[in-house]
């Protein structure tokens, strides 16, 4: 009997050390992200970034215990959503954009499982070329590579989710459970981008805007009055010019020693927010003289983000 198949997609991490370079080869060679037209100049610029990159990265995972928490995230929030489905004929799996489990893998148990309906969340709230159209791209073209028959339904945003949005409150809440909102600045931090991609059409600027004003609303109206609210942006590489302002610029301009940040364009935590949020830009803010530097948690296996997802799915079967 043919079955439905979720497939939740992401970037992925390393598994272990030894998976760190592949993680940044696979990355830095992929025409979303180095988006020059020649193959050649693109593996030569990819190797040079890795090249220079690759310690320094085994170090940031080292901190984190040999890997990245997104993979184990990942499995703990299917196996959820699978049990709030709670239907023994769909199959729920995830793949990763750059390390294992890749979508081939994925496949194979599809096609195994006679799956003819997949159903594709890539797990980032704001449509980038960078992001979602990698995923969705690679997913496709593996499932056409090994044969696959099935139909492919995908979404391509979710960030005007209300189930969505209130697992984002909720974590909000949580590490603010001892703390008065209007003792504190909350930064909502996106993953950076250079702007010559926004410029070339990429809409993910104006949706990270667009569901920071709808955060803003729901707060008010669930009386999560912060002192006040902003916008930064994380993670810049090379000397291209990204989207601003940086988050580091952001910490040096406010006033308010009192800051919470949530990383708005993650659904699941990650180096960059378990290690640059949590540790590097903590050490930022300490020498800034902050006296409250919190970071709320990713959504990771939130039973509201798995309600989110549920309501995702029901919607793109209708």
């Amino acid at each position: 009997m043919a079955k439905d198949g979720i497939v939740l997609l992401n970037m992925g991490g390393p598994n272990n050390l030894d998976e760190v370079e592949l993680f940044l080869k696979n990355m830095f060679r992929d025409k979303n992200i180095l988006t020059m037209k020649s193959d050649l100049l693109r593996k030569f610029v990819a190797f040079m970034i890795v090249f220079r990159r690759v310690e320094a990265s085994k170090e940031i995972y080292r901190q984190l215990g040999g890997k990245s928490p997104m993979v184990e995230h990942t499995k703990k929030l299917i196996n959820k959503l699978h049990g709030k489905i709670n239907n023994d004929d769909l199959i729920v799996d995830f793949a990763m954009r750059y390390t294992p489990p890749f979508a081939s893998d994925v496949i194979k148990r599809l096609n195994e499982n006679d799956v003819k309906n997949i159903y594709l969340i890539p797990l980032y709230p704001q449509y980038s070329t960078t992001t979602t159209k990698s995923s969705l791209e690679d997913f496709k073209k593996a499932y056409m590579q090994l044969g696959g028959s099935g139909k492919i339904f995908e979404t391509q945003r979710f960030f005007s989710n209300n189930l969505y949005n209130l697992a984002i409150l909720e974590r909000i809440k949580e590490e603010m459970k001892d703390g008065k909102y209007e003792d504190f600045d909350i930064i909502f931090s996106a993953h950076g981008l250079p702007k010559k991609i926004v410029e070339a059409g990429d809409s993910y600027e104006k949706e990270i805007e667009e569901h920071v004003e709808i955060l803003k609303d729901m707060m008010l109206e669930n009386g999560m009055n912060f002192k006040n609210i902003h916008l930064a942006y994380q993670s810049k590489v090379g000397r291209l010019e990204w989207l601003k302002p940086s988050l580091e610029d952001k910490l040096q301009e406010i006033e308010n020693k009192k800051v919470l940040i949530f990383a708005i364009s993650f659904t699941i935590d990650n180096s960059e927010t378990d290690y640059e949020l949590s540790i590097e830009y903590k050490e930022v803010a300490q020498e800034l003289g902050f006296e409250d530097y919190r970071v709320a948690r990713s959504l990771n296996d939130s039973d509201l983000f798995v309600d989110a997802l549920a309501d995702i799915y029901s919607k793109m079967r209708q």
